[in-house]
């Protein structure tokens, strides 16, 4: 199966050439013009690899670059940019970019480093074993969850967790392996009556993923599905 790979760039020259190149290599490629048709491109279908361009005509790369990780999708992300100051690198990859390339670039240059993400990225083929040592404890890796003091540990240090992150996180646990739309999370944690968006969801699931995860950038346990919703593996 082809590696489907989202193009978000503003130069149509430049996004014909690198299109053809990376199709001519096997690839599956769709272009976004704009900032905002990537995001909705990325959070709407499967890619195995986003390239994304800083300079955009309706916002900046590093503003999709964020939003795309705060709506939990975990696709690499390799940014391009004619700027090439080390403070823009940096930003880059602290809001969650995987690789930065600058302006020009050669085309086998950048070949050869979305292979290494790609290699990188790998789904981990790790069981999450969860155990329930006695009536009140569940424990998978090297997390801890007291059911009775409503606790949360990893690696035996208490976790700083809200009400809904702990009701969030037993749901996901209690649904193993199922998929999970986020108007069904929102009615199970949050409740019928309540008025909370879906967005609401997302930025639950990215505090869960940054107390519990290895590597919050590249989540083992709790995964996004995309255009559906999210799932905790095992």
């Amino acid at each position: 199966m082809k590696r489907r790979i989202l193009f978000i760039e503003d130069d149509a020259g430049l996004a014909l050439t690198l299109t053809h190149r990376l199709q001519a290599q096997g690839y599956s490629v769709q272009h976004a013009g704009t900032g905002a048709l990537g995001l909705k491109y990325a959070t709407d279908s499967n890619f195995d690899l986003i390239l994304l361009d800083v300079m955009l005509p309706d916002t900046n790369g590093f503003d999709v670059c964020a939003d795309i990780r705060l709506r939990g999708v975990r696709v690499p992300i390799l940014m391009l940019t004619a700027r090439g100051q080390t403070t823009d690198k940096v930003v880059g990859l602290n809001l969650g970019a995987d690789d930065y390339m600058t302006k020009p670039f050669e085309v086998i240059e950048l070949l050869a480093r979305m292979e290494a993400l790609f290699r990188r990225t790998q789904p981990s083929t790790t069981t999450t074993v969860i155990q329930q040592t006695d009536m009140n404890t569940l424990r998978f890796a090297d997390i801890e969850i007291d059911t009775r003091g409503k606790e949360v540990r990893k690696s035996g240090i208490a976790l700083d967790f809200s009400r809904k992150e702990y009701e969030l996180l037993l749901f996901l646990i209690e649904r193993k392996g199922d998929v999970l739309e986020r108007d069904e999370i929102l009615n199970h944690v949050w409740g019928y009556d309540a008025m909370p968006s879906t967005r609401t969801v997302d930025m639950h699931i990215l505090k869960l993923r940054q107390k519990i995860e290895p590597n919050a950038r590249e989540p083992q346990y709790i995964l996004t599905v995309h255009g559906s919703g999210y799932k905790f593996v095992g």
